[in-house]
């Protein structure tokens, strides 16, 4: 398998840890989302995903995109360890976390949002980090309150497993320690995150020991 990724997306870290946790080998393809303009913009990569965004997996013999349709196939595919729990609810539960960070948090603060604020519509670096830790706050004051409340949070956010709920969460957690967020209001998020990151495939898969940081 080669991943097409970039290590400080919060998306293909997401992948990453899924990967480690499923003890898979696979080729890193360091694709710089920043530097000449973003190589994700560069027609060679394109061919590989039209979007021009990371994480891409390619797999016997296709392209995966998108952090959590890659990670659900990993899921299926390679299903020791399981990565979602057993009983319906508790699946759905560990979706809807999954789904809260990728779908409502993650996108209104991707590079490509930041990027369309300070250049085309002429916002300052100060406006850039504004926005950034309002959607930021927004999102885990729900997601902490949902957490909290769920009854089926343990060490890890459903009980005392990794589950793909956790493989998101610490990537968007790592997102706001890098913009200063404030995360005290947050305990039972910050708790497991730092449980986590604790294990050798969380260790394994964080951006400072991907081989293109820097």
């Amino acid at each position: 398998m080669k991943l097409h990724t970039y290590f400080r997306s919060s998306a293909a870290y997401r992948v990453r840890i899924v990967l480690a946790l499923k003890g898979l080998a696979w080729q890193a393809v360091p694709v710089h989302l920043v530097r000449g303009g973003g190589e994700q913009n560069a027609p060679a990569y394109r061919a590989v995903n039209p979007h021009g965004l990371v994480p891409a997996l390619e797999t016997d013999g296709a392209v995966l995109i998108q952090s959590t349709a890659i990670c659900e196939y990993l899921e299926e595919a390679h299903r020791e360890p399981p990565l979602l729990p057993g009983a319906p609810l508790a699946r759905a539960y560990v979706r809807a976390v999954m789904a809260t960070i990728a779908c409502e948090i993650h996108p209104l603060n991707n590079l490509r949002v930041l990027a369309y604020l300070t250049g085309p519509l002429g916002h300052g670096e100060a406006d850039r980090t504004a926005w950034y830790r309002h959607w930021i706050a927004e999102g885990l004051t729900a997601l902490e309150g949902y957490v909290a409340r769920s009854g089926l949070a343990g060490r890890y956010v459903c009980g005392d497993r990794p589950t793909l709920a956790d493989a998101f969460l610490v990537p968007q957690l790592y997102n706001a320690r890098r913009f200063d967020c404030p995360l005290d209001a947050y305990p039972t998020l910050t708790r497991i995150d730092a449980a986590a990151r604790d294990l050798p495939a969380f260790r394994e898969a964080a951006p400072e020991a991907q081989a293109d940081a820097g």
